[in-house]
């Protein structure tokens, strides 16, 4: 199964698209690969949706990627003996450690860590920035806060902690749970840890997934915009959570942020995938407003490798439609005759090694003579990764003999995957390559290719050779 585009679409399952059937619909009409929220799905119900999504591959034959979404950090206040209070701006109210209900001066903050950082001056956010608080003085175990604006706070509403740095890591006990639950399963290739602050946060997932799992950072606070080159050279792929980001973070200033984020990740060579509320209104009608379509053909323009659906195709009235409708923009702004030049002006500089300066090469040589595929083989995805980053106008296969290398490269821009077993000599890696640039319609025979790979044969990191071949009369063989 071809698809016409080069930018990936990642679909969130939920109620309304997670039996066997649903998600195939899915993956036909454009969804490359597809999140689990933890928040959401129990152990039973994620292994479920794993061995659904699995047998689609299997019905498919193409590598389908799989996301777990760890929930992070939830913070919330505690109960109200009303339920709930109205507030006056200009009023005091507390946020303490009295685990009683609360009234209309105090509530009970079940959160040690943001009583202890919490300094003079910090903005404290409810529901969603509904209600705005200044904290004026704060001892460890109360925080006494005017209200700026917004009048009602109610049970169990969120809290954003814009100018906080929190003490502690973003992994609660849920989410070691959940990711030790994730990891049993052998099966998921990428894991989103929620609310990155810093690049230690990072670490403690690295110790407990080994490797095992792609780490997706989510940026959604303030303090990772600060830290982000360090974030993303930890990270193996960024995720622009634009949802908790546009509450702590003035609205306005999230789509430049968004930019930012892409062309940093472009410059490291790093899968970048924006998300939240692209097609929101898709939830409950069948067609997108013309503001949705404009913000999904900014991500593509900007270069992004992948834009996310979550409640649209996790609950919505018309998932099908929606995915169908995020493919129909994608391929259509990749076909605009503005788009080569707006990728081109954002190309980076390659970085000082072998692999990046062959992929280069690889890039200029297919589009200068215009051939017909970049086909690289990669086993450990790096080599896919760097050619990716290079984002050519030509089509390229990333041919592995590891499934989930395939698997986890389905999240990355232009990269066409295809399972194949190792190639037994340089003569066999090309007629292999031909025959599947030939069998996945990307050439015929008598058109060029050029294949990247690295010599010898089965050394990770070893990209050194470039070789263009002829796709033989017999479509099955190269020269």
């Amino acid at each position: 199964m071809r698809r016409n585009r080069k930018v990936k679409i990642l679909a969130t399952l939920g109620p309304a698209s997670s039996d066997e059937q649903m998600i195939q619909k899915l993956h036909e009409a454009g969804a490359d690969l597809f999140r689990i929220n933890m928040s959401h799905a129990s152990h039973d119900v994620m292994r479920t949706l794993i061995s659904r999504i699995r047998a689609v591959e299997a019905r498919c034959g193409r590598p389908i990627g799989i996301l777990a979404d760890l929930q992070g950090p939830k913070l919330r206040v505690g109960k109200f003996a009303n339920g709930s209070e109205e507030l006056k701006p200009g009023q005091t109210f507390t946020l303490d450690n009295k685990d009683v209900p609360g009234d209309n001066a105090r509530v009970f903050l079940p959160h040690p860590e943001i009583l202890e950082s919490v300094k003079a001056g910090d903005r404290l956010l409810i529901d969603d920035g509904k209600l705005h608080l200044r904290a004026e003085s704060a001892d460890g175990k109360a925080i006494v806060c005017t209200v700026v604006s917004g009048t009602k706070i109610s049970d169990r509403k969120g809290v954003s902690l814009p100018d906080t740095l929190l003490a502690v890591g973003v992994l609660t006990e849920k989410d070691r749970v959940d990711l030790d639950a994730v990891l049993a399963t052998g099966s998921v290739d990428w894991v989103a840890l929620s609310f990155v602050q810093r690049p230690e946060d990072l670490a403690e997932v690295r110790k407990i997934a080994r490797g095992r799992v792609g780490i997706m950072s989510k940026i959604e606070k303030p303090q990772a915009i600060e830290r982000i080159e360090e974030i993303i050279e930890l990270s193996d792929a960024l995720m622009v959570a634009r949802g908790d980001l546009g509450v702590e973070m003035p609205l306005e200033a999230v789509p430049g942020i968004q930019k930012q984020l892409i062309r940093a990740c472009r410059r490291q060579g790093k899968p970048v995938v924006v998300a939240t509320q692209m097609l929101e209104s898709m939830i409950s009608a069948p067609v997108p407003t013309r503001a949705e379509v404009s913000d999904v053909a900014t991500a593509v323009f900007e270069g992004a490798d992948a834009i996310m659906l979550s409640a649209e195709s996790a609950s919505g009235a018309y998932p099908v439609e929606a995915v169908s409708t995020m493919a129909s923009i994608a391929s259509t702004v990749e076909r605009d005759p503005h788009y080569p030049g707006i990728i081109y002006a954002q190309r980076s500089t390659p970085e000082a090694t072998g692999a990046d300066a062959i992929s280069l090469a690889a890039r200029q040589i297919a589009e200068t003579l215009k051939l017909s595929a970049i086909v690289c083989y990669t086993s450990s995805g790096t080599t896919g990764l760097r050619a990716a980053r290079e984002r050519p106008e030509v089509p390229v296969l990333a041919l592995s003999p590891v499934i989930e290398t395939a698997r986890r490269l389905s999240v990355v821009w232009g990269l066409h995957c295809v399972v194949t077993g190792d190639a037994e000599d340089l003569d066999d890696m090309v007629n292999r390559a031909c025959r599947i640039v030939v069998t996945e319609e990307f050439g015929k025979p008598g058109d060029r290719i050029i294949i990247s790979a690295g010599v010898p044969l089965r050394t990770p990191g070893a990209t050194n050779m470039l070789r263009i071949a002829y796709i033989g009369a017999d479509g099955v063989s190269g020269v």
